[in-house]
């Protein structure tokens, strides 16, 4: 073995040399399909955070959510809890539900409209989750956001008044 010199020789451009052999099956080719709502990947270890290609940026399901869209969910569950919070201080400073739907699950009790309320908001922020990138979606989570920081704003200046 003496002291011969080894040297990196890039390959050539063109197909790779083993481009005629054929790759070991690993199964059905998974992009015949689209990516479905929900999959294996939708909460542990999946890598897509946007489409690869820009004619599939509305509308498309990838793996992974950004941190922006966590912040802006975490916002909108916590703002519900304190709007609920809110609620029921007020009514016991005699003061009045003017939502009719708000005014309909009060009537089934306290617990009940806590209950009810987050669970309603909960399934509506999946949902827009999951759709994160259609157009409509990102209209609802930040329209909902801005909504309820205008609320607890309103809110809290009920506690000035």
């Amino acid at each position: 073995m003496g002291s011969e010199e080894i040297r990196f020789v890039p390959a050539p451009p063109g197909p790779r040399a083993d481009a005629g052999e054929p790759r070991p099956w690993r199964g059905p080719d998974r992009r015949k399909r689209k990516t479905p709502r929900l999959s294996r990947w939708s909460f542990v270890g999946g890598r897509r955070r946007a489409p690869r290609r820009v004619e599939e940026r509305d509308g498309s399901f990838v793996d992974v959510y950004g941190t922006g869209l966590l912040v802006a969910l975490m916002w909108i569950a916590l703002a519900n809890v304190a709007d609920c919070f809110f609620t029921l201080i007020h009514l016991q400073s005699g003061g009045a539900e003017v939502n009719p739907i708000a005014d309909l699950l009060l009537r089934t009790g306290l617990l009940n409209f806590v209950l009810l309320k987050s669970g309603l908001v909960s399934i509506a922020l999946l949902v827009l989750c999951l759709h994160k990138n259609l157009r409509i979606a990102k209209i609802g989570i930040w329209g909902a956001a801005g909504a309820y920081a205008v609320l607890i704003v309103y809110h809290l200046a009920l506690f000035a008044v």
